[in-house]
């Protein structure tokens, strides 16, 4: 399949590049630009994007955009459409760290990680372990204590194998020598679901989308990944302040497939670093409790290489479809 969309693309670079200078004449008049984001509506990233999408039409005149949700496969059926779009200037993609890489080493997907040709870095969001209000669980130290009592019994729920979530908790059984029970999930609204109905005794999800959770008392934060606390919940302990030097997150940042010509490329990267430093969309951001962080493209870049080798390191020890 790949051999020939790869062939494909080949046979038309020549007309490609005929039409390339009045493609970037008009771009990006003519009709929206789609942005894909590889999970179902209403989840943190969906939330996250649409968010943006009035203040990047601002900083891209005469730009509309909509939101094309392609879910499926813990994110591989929207990565691979990414990689299949013309490299017009007329998609964006969505992309997961650690999804994306985790995928390309778990399986054998259609897509690469040289498909695509990263724009910048707009989210970062550190991993952590809820539980229940009322759950006797109050630290790290509790948790480690009781998987040493009852070693592969303890239900951690994630929102799926080889997420930042699942990474987690083999971080953590790595660091303190124990054995968990992983249950996956489909995202993060079944693993609450499971928490709070005494299914799972741990919730492994990322601060930033548990906010609202925590805020409301249905959840209790035991403790985040990172070297220093989330800024969200700075009553919230570490890992590494329980002993374990634990750094597992999600990183949200944009693509557009390889080929798109460099002048819309320049012109992408240029809006989302402007909306990135627009202080409405920092506003905003804050009011919806999403975590930013801004990385330009080759920061963006080798942050996911970075991440894919240490990640390919893991597998080679520990491959994490087996936990």
């Amino acid at each position: 399949m790949r051999a020939s969309r790869r062939a494909l693309l080949a046979a038309g670079a020549g007309l490609v590049a005929s039409r390339a200078g009045r493609a970037q004449a008009v771009w990006p008049g003519g009709r929206p630009i789609q942005v894909i984001v590889p999970f179902p509506p209403g989840g943190g990233t969906d939330v996250n994007i649409r968010a943006m999408l009035p203040h990047f039409e601002r900083h891209l005149p005469g730009a509309s955009f909509i939101v094309v949700n392609r879910p499926g496969a813990g994110g591989e059926i929207g990565y691979t459409a990414m990689a299949d779009a013309a490299p017009d200037g007329y998609t964006i993609g969505t992309v997961i760290t650690p999804s994306l890489q985790t995928i390309t080493i778990e399986r054998r997907p259609r897509y690469r990680l040289d498909d695509f040709v990263f724009l910048g870095t707009v989210v970062e969001d550190p991993s952590g372990f809820h539980v229940a209000p009322d759950s006797p669980f109050r630290s790290v130290a509790d948790i480690v204590a009781a998987a040493r009592a009852e070693p592969g019994t303890i239900p951690v729920g994630t929102a799926g194998i080889g997420s930042d979530d699942h990474l987690l908790m083999i971080a953590l059984e790595r660091a303190a020598n124990i054995k968990l029970n992983h249950i996956p999930f489909a995202g993060q609204a079944p693993t609450v679901t499971a928490l709070l109905g005494g299914h799972i005794r741990i919730a492994s999800m990322n601060m930033g989308e548990s906010m609202g959770l925590i805020r409301d008392g249905r959840v209790r934060a035991i403790a985040s990944a990172g070297v220093t606390r989330f800024p969200l919940t700075p009553e919230v302990p570490t890992f590494r302040e329980a002993g374990y030097a634990i750094d597992t997150r999600v990183v949200r940042s944009l693509v557009v497939p390889a080929g798109t010509p460099e002048p819309i490329r320049a012109r992408l990267s240029a809006m989302l670093a402007a909306t990135m430093h627009d202080a409405a969309w920092i506003a905003e951001a804050v009011r919806l409790d999403i975590p930013l962080r801004w990385l330009d493209a080759e920061a963006t870049r080798a942050l996911v290489h970075r991440e894919a080798e240490a990640l390919r390191r893991l597998w080679a020890d520990q491959p994490w479809r087996d936990q």
